[in-house]
């Protein structure tokens, strides 16, 4: 693992669907603290919970973690990583990752894998993940967000819309159940950028493919930066979005005796 790599966890304390969502217990722990040791345990020298909420810098210091006060106005997670690095004095070659405070059962070799992706190539302004999509419903799914690549792995365009379109074997009357290769990829929302990256993302308005597609990514493509989109190594269990998928979790995390 290349030095020099800060976990950075966002946790905003308003959600539209489960206010409160980073302080939601799971097996007796607020959700967030959760996440906080899954980025422990990677390869990371340091992890930190950046948030604009005194809750959530509690209930983190009071496991022992390291949190840092941030701005309440940042329209993007990105935005607020790019806080953190001014804050931290980080040097422009320093890789954060910007870990989803909503993913409790994030594998952390995840976070090592894309990190190492981007301090391998430095053409590149970011890296993410991705992983196969092989059913219709999950491809025509808007909250499930679809990338296509080039030849060498960097991103073209990352959507809500079900990318690549098969022209030959869809139509509405007749689609299939099941996807017959791996063209069809599934975003995995968790990003390294370098710091000196980040200053730059911070001083650009958002674009207009962003505020349409609701995607903060767009912003670097639209900015001609390069994304590098590398297949997840490991399977990505998905996020808590919803109170469905909040008690999918507790059930999962409670089979396992309370580890993630």
């Amino acid at each position: 693992m290349s030095q020099g790599v800060i976990a950075v966890i966002p946790a905003r304390y308003a959600s539209s669907r489960l206010p409160g969502k980073p302080l939601l217990e799971i097996a007796g722990e607020p959700m967030v603290v959760r996440v906080w040791r899954q980025a422990r345990a990677s390869g990371a020298d340091r992890v930190v919970v950046a948030t604009d909420d005194a809750r959530i810098r509690d209930a983190v210091e009071a496991a022992g973690g390291e949190v840092l006060m941030t701005r309440a106005d940042h329209p993007s997670g990105t935005d607020r990583l790019a806080e953190v690095a001014d804050a931290l004095g980080l040097g422009d070659e320093a890789i954060l990752v910007n870990v989803q405070g909503d993913e409790p059962l994030l594998p952390p070799a995840l976070i090592d894998q894309v990190a190492q992706r981007l301090a391998d190539d430095d053409t590149a302004a970011m890296a993410t993940l991705a992983e196969p999509i092989h059913d219709v419903e999950t491809l025509f799914n808007p909250n499930v967000v679809k990338v296509v690549r080039d030849l060498s792995g960097a991103a073209l365009y990352f959507s809500r819309a079900p990318l690549p379109w098969d022209r030959e074997a869809w139509d509405r009357e007749s689609r299939p159940e099941r996807l017959s290769s791996d063209a069809w990829l599934r975003h995995i929302g968790l990003y390294a950028y370098r710091a000196r990256f980040l200053r730059d993302y911070r001083d650009w308005r958002p674009t207009p493919l962003e505020q349409l597609e609701q995607l903060e990514q767009l912003r670097a493509l639209q900015h001609g930066r390069r994304i590098l989109v590398a297949l997840s190594r490991e399977p990505h269990p998905a996020g808590v979005d919803t109170a469905e998928d909040l008690a999918r979790v507790r059930a999962l995390v409670a089979g396992q005796g309370g580890q993630a």
